[in-house]
Parts: C-alpha cells; structure tokens; sequence
C-alpha cells in the first residue's frame, strides 16, 4: 500500500512540475496500481481528459506496422530477407537494390528519409510547402523521398528513418489489397479488443479525442491542426486509448497477434542504438548490463508525446499519452524510480 502511495505521490508532484496534460496508466500483474489524468482534451471547451480519452501517439504505432509486415511472413507471403525490389511493384530509381524487409524493420535500410531527423528539428517545416490536409494515403508521402539518393548502405548503420515505415506499409497494400490503415484496424485493433483505436483524420477526430496542442513562451497556444498529416499511416499517427494500449501489449505476449517464435524475432535486440538501448522490429530494447530491463514504443510530434513500456521481470505495464509535446519522458522515470529500480 506504502509504495501505492509513493507511485501515486511522485507522478502527481512531476505532472505538476511539467504542467502534464494527458493520461497515464501503470499496471502490474494485471491490476491497476494507477490511472489518473490531469488538464484539457479540448481546451476551448474546457473537455476533461479522460482515462478513455483517445489521443495520437505519432511514432508509437511502428510497432504495428512491423507487426503487420510478420503477420504476412508466417503466411508465407514475404520473408525478412525478401529484397524490396522483389516484394513492391513501386520503382526507386537510385535505390540499392539489396534493400531487405529486415532492414526496413530495424532502420538499417539506408534509404533516405522524407523527414531525417539527424538533420531536420522541425516536422512541421515539412508542411509549408506541402499542405498537411493533402496527406491522407501512404502514396502521397513518395514524393517526398522516392526519388533521393541513398543515406548509406543497407545494413551499415542504424538511422531512424520514417520512410522505411512508409514503404513497409506500401508492402502490405499491395499484398494484401487493402489500405494499410484498414488492414491495421482489422488484423490487430479488432483482433486486440482494441475498440477505440484508429488512424482518424485531423479534421473530422471521433467523441472523446484529445486535440494536440503547442504552447508558446508567452503563455498562447495553438492546436497542432496545421503541423502534422492529416491521417496517419504506417509511420505514424494512430490514435488509441491508455486501456487499449494494454490490450496491445496482452495480445503480443500472449501470442495471440503472431506466432511464439515471430514475437520472439520482432523484440529480439538487433541493432545498438545507444548506451543500454537497442532496436528490435518496430520497438525499443533497453538493458541494464546483461539483463533485458524494459520494451517500449514511443512518438513525438507537434502537439503529441507518448511513451509505453512493458518490465517483464517486474510485470508492470505503462502508459503515458499526452497532447502536449512533452511530458512522458519525466513521468515513465519517475514510475521507473518507484517500481522498477
């Protein structure tokens, strides 16, 4: 009960310290241990977030993506050596031609990125000249990069790279013959209870949806309607709820989304990132030493931050969705410090 309270405590006092709007979510062993939300879904309206609010969670959804892309390797229909130019129809003209679907999966394509963060600060730049409400399927964002040189070889180094995720959901259009979006919302949201996940679009968001929001200095604030595409895709901007997001991570454990030894492969630590963090398929890999101490996914866009981690040592769950550009990092250490030191 005594740690209950510390949990509870802490988080509540670094919400306040970083002026938190959102929705965070801890379980363990299946119980809840806490579920509390602070500030605005909808400011205008003063709109309560709720502990079902629906936010978008940007990068945080590549994890569907990769999983979406292993569902169609158990059917036979690709494998993680498939060469790109063997399993899309789609040409790139100054493309490596070795490009593999594992590549694709854990960043070390090579290919260049429509929005690469070693050299780019702000995403919503990338809209000024192209309008965000144009960008509704996967195809639009080709432009963008289809036609660039490569970054470096595949399989030379690791480069997040937003692109990739767009040409692994173009794959699965094109064998599946559905959009990736519906494919998404078919195969894992409704398979995972998932009911009130979706790619929604910016301009006409379903009840109980945070709006993104971007503070400025002098205390203004504008939604983030005019920074972001207007529909997600395979790269990015799902939208789901702290309950649902648990769902997920129930559903990949247990197995139920892919095979034992798929699962397996997608949370298997393939490239070094960073000190202790590691990059699977589609989800970080953290240790401590030799010891695995965390998986998580987690997105940041004008107007959204989210981060979810799984402990298994520990069985604690996490969730932290916001509709401000920050808040998640300080509230999941903070868990960390409590839980799981």
């Amino acid at each position: 009960m005594k740690r209950i309270t510390d949990l509870t405590r802490r988080i509540t006092e670094v919400m306040e310290n970083v002026d938190f709007s959102g929705v965070v979510l801890i379980k363990q062993n299946g119980h809840t241990l806490l579920s509390t939300t602070r500030a605005y879904a909808n400011r205008s309206d003063e709109r309560l977030n709720q502990p079902d609010t629906r936010f978008a969670i940007a990068s945080g959804c590549k994890i569907f993506t990769a999983v979406s892309i292993c569902q169609l390797i158990e059917q036979g229909k690709l494998s993680y050596d498939s060469r790109l130019a063997d399993v899309l129809s789609i040409k790139f003209p100054l493309w490596d031609q070795g490009v593999t679907i594992q590549q694709l999966l854990t960043h070390t394509s090579g290919i260049p990125d429509y929005f690469d963060e070693e050299v780019m600060e702000d995403f919503a730049e990338l809209w000024k000249e192209r309008p965000v409400y144009s960008m509704r399927q996967l195809n639009d964002f080709l432009p963008m990069f289809q036609h660039r040189h490569m970054k470096s070889a595949p399989g030379e180094r690791f480069h997040y790279n937003n692109a990739a995720f767009i040409v692994l959901g173009l794959i699965v259009e094109e064998h599946t013959g559905q959009s990736f979006t519906d494919y998404v919302e078919q195969y894992i949201f409704i398979k995972c209870g998932m009911l009130d996940s979706g790619y929604f679009e910016t301009d006409r968001l379903p009840r109980n949806t945070a709006i993104g929001y971007m503070d400025q200095e002098d205390g203004s604030w504008t939604s983030n309607i005019f920074s972001i595409p207007v529909k997600g895709g395979a790269d990015g901007g799902a939208y789901t709820t702290a309950p649902d997001m648990i769902r997920f991570w129930n559903a990949l454990f247990s197995n139920e989304l892919l095979g034992e030894e798929t699962t397996g492969k997608l949370i298997m630590p393939y490239v070094h990132e960073d000190d202790e963090t590691y990059y699977g398929q589609g989800i970080w890999i953290d240790r401590r030493g030799e010891q695995l101490f965390k998986y998580h996914v987690m997105g940041f866009d004008p107007g959204v931050s989210f981060m979810s981690s799984v402990y298994p040592d520990h069985n604690v769950q996490v969730v932290v969705l916001s509709n401000k550009e920050s808040g998640p990092y300080p509230i999941t250490f903070a868990v960390e410090e409590v839980l799981v030191r």
